[in-house]
């Protein structure tokens, strides 16, 4: 496929609608500090916007600067990032942190091939932070932009593939601004995000209201949501998980880290069982039966990107003895919420805390 020359100046009509259309209210938009930038691009993968200002107001809080954060707790962190899901950013945002302070000083390099080589800072974050906190000329290529280029072009190929990749870092690259960078750059970024955000939407574009609406090969077409072509979508899994919600004479629930790899990697959980009669098993191995007080909930689904979790959470109670295994720890309603656990698990204890039986 042969690349359109940029004719219709792209950046400059971008960063005109910018100027009057575009979004400069959100927190991160008033700062080229490059920690809050990074702090805010991290949150902002795969999560909407209203979504993510609550937790960012709460990061910063905690961790006002890279070395409060690189100094934290992992669980800690992971605690405050608990509900914003995809927990592997958590995981990669504290370690970017370690090796910022460690390797850098405490300064997020300067260039978007220096940052792009930090934990879970791909291409298009470096760009971003580059663009923004730098005004580095470099292209982005998140999800909105890449729908506001597939149409722009009447992209035909899947965008996912390695070949279309690379033609439309080529054309992102080949549309970005030429003179006055240190403005340029920021604004014209930020106009890029806010169009795939506000006006050329997934669904039903506003394509009336789009500054690149003559240059738009889709738009001519009379079909923008044709693009971006749909990637083939792996196949969905479901699981059917039993949850063993443990509590002592005190009232503690007991807890156990899930494995490094996985489903929840590294986060805080109650003990998950394949099937009931492992789940029956341990809790035989718990001590006499007749003394604890056994609650089946109603179960309830948990959606993940390529996978169904049916969860079916059971509630045992009592005088139970020392601890369960090796693997976990007994915390209290004013212990838990400050450890990395799951959102499903979080809404699951805030449900089950019971009258202690007896």
């Amino acid at each position: 496929m042969n690349l359109p020359k940029d004719e219709g100046g792209v950046a400059q009509r971008v960063m005109a609608w910018q100027a009057v259309h575009g979004r400069m209210h959100l927190p991160w938009q008033q700062t080229r500090d490059p920690y809050r930038v990074w702090l805010s691009e991290i949150m902002l993968q795969q999560t909407q916007v209203a979504t993510v200002l609550g937790y960012y107001a709460r990061f910063l809080e905690r961790f006002p600067d890279v070395r409060a954060l690189a100094q934290a707790p992992c669980d800690e962190v992971m605690g405050l990032w608990s509900g914003l899901g995809y927990y592997s950013r958590a995981r990669n945002l504290h370690r970017c942190a370690q090796q910022v302070v460690a390797e850098h000083g405490g300064a997020f390099p300067g260039s978007a091939e220096a940052l792009a080589r930090l934990p879970g800072i791909g291409r298009s974050t470096a760009g971003a932070i580059a663009a923004f906190c730098f005004s580095e000329r470099v292209p982005i290529l998140d999800a909105n932009v890449r729908r506001v280029l597939t149409r722009l072009l009447g992209f035909e190929k899947d965008p996912a593939s390695a070949g279309s990749a690379r033609l439309l870092w080529t054309f992102a690259g080949s549309l970005l601004p030429t003179q006055d960078l240190g403005n340029a750059m920021p604004r014209y970024t930020q106009g890029l995000m806010d169009l795939g955000a506000s006006v050329c939407t997934p669904r039903a574009p506003a394509c009336g209201a789009c500054p690149l609406g003559a240059s738009c090969v889709a738009f001519r077409n009379g079909a923008p949501e044709r693009y971006p072509v749909p990637a083939r979508r792996p196949s969905r899994r479901s699981e059917s998980w039993q949850l063993l919600v443990l509590r002592d004479a005190q009232g503690r629930v007991w807890l156990e880290r899930r494995p490094g790899t996985g489903i929840w990697a590294g986060m805080h959980c109650v003990p998950v069982f394949r099937d009931s009669a492992s789940l029956g098993a341990y809790v035989s191995s718990l001590g006499d039966a007749a003394q604890l007080a056994r609650q089946e909930l109603q179960a309830f689904l948990h959606v993940l990107t390529h996978r169904d979790l049916y969860l079916h959470p059971v509630v045992i109670s009592g005088d139970i003895a020392d601890r369960p295994s090796d693997a976990g720890q007994w915390l209290g309603a004013d212990g838990w919420p400050g450890v990395g656990l799951p959102a499903p698990i979080r809404k699951l204890l805030d449900a089950t805390q019971l009258p202690l039986p007896g």
